[in-house]
């Protein structure tokens, strides 16, 4: 397992806020993720901005949208991180489509992530049948290839999970991404489920907003990951949201660690 996502879980339960990069601006998402970085995130996902997001909901859609229109490209995302790895260990993921990776061209994107300090990649559109797109060039580079289950994958998930590396992320309800009202515990069923055939850490996300929610699902997975409560946040407070960012997520930390 790539060191530094391992190290995201060994401080109690894992806290995974994401972001969309460039979201108002680039600064802005450099400032966030330092900020973050110092108020109990343990690993953060880094959402590349993308013109057809299929898994996000209407909040991360309109995050896009924004960051797009700041003028966000992908070289200007990896001189950005390379600034924050100036500063900061943190372990960082890539949130990303297969579509810009192979546009930018796989190699050079994974040599890229390699040489910024990229510790993972997460490919939603990308099914697992077909993850030997990237897993060899993923694996030359050192770049974990992260991958997903959800309440739909049923005899799937051992087999997904056996060959999961840096953390399986479980995906809690069906649907895009956005916060709920109440998640069933169909999850609970999925860690259970990989936990019979793999040890890689289990995270859970899509739809955890609140505190009640991080509590009630790090009691039984390693680790929380929280997208739309976040960028809401940001898109409600722009360039002034690193303080309320960094509260919130200081204060999910602290909840998933009374589980």
């Amino acid at each position: 397992m790539n060191e530094r996502i391992e190290s995201a879980f060994n401080q109690g339960k894992a806290f995974i806020p994401f972001i969309t990069c460039g979201d108002p601006d680039l600064a802005t998402t450099k400032a966030l993720i330092l900020a973050m970085a110092t108020h109990g995130a343990d690993l953060i996902e880094l959402g590349i901005p993308f013109s057809d997001p299929i898994a996000e909901g209407p909040v991360i859609q309109e995050a896009d949208v924004r960051s797009l229109a700041s003028g966000t490209t992908t070289d200007k995302l990896f001189d950005m991180v390379k600034e924050v790895r100036a500063e900061s260990s943190i372990p960082l993921v890539f949130m990303t489509y297969i579509n810009p990776i192979f546009t930018y061209g796989k190699e050079r994107f994974l040599s890229s992530c390699k040489e910024v300090g990229i510790d993972g990649i997460i490919v939603p559109d990308m099914p697992f049948e077909e993850q030997d797109e990237l897993e060899g060039t993923c694996r030359a580079y050192g770049i974990s290839l992260i991958s997903m289950i959800a309440p739909t994958s049923k005899q799937r998930i051992e087999k997904v999970a056996s060959q999961s590396e840096g953390f399986l992320y479980c995906v809690s309800s069906l649907g895009v991404t956005g916060t709920r009202d109440t998640i069933d515990d169909t999850a609970k069923e999925m860690v259970q489920a990989a936990r019979h055939v793999c040890s890689t850490p289990c995270a859970i996300g899509f739809g955890i907003s609140n505190e009640k929610q991080a509590e009630h699902f790090a009691a039984f997975a390693d680790g929380i990951i929280v997208g739309s409560a976040i960028v809401r946040l940001i898109a409600k407070h722009g360039q002034q949201c690193v303080e309320p960012v960094a509260l919130f997520v200081e204060s999910m930390k602290a909840a998933a660690n009374r589980a």
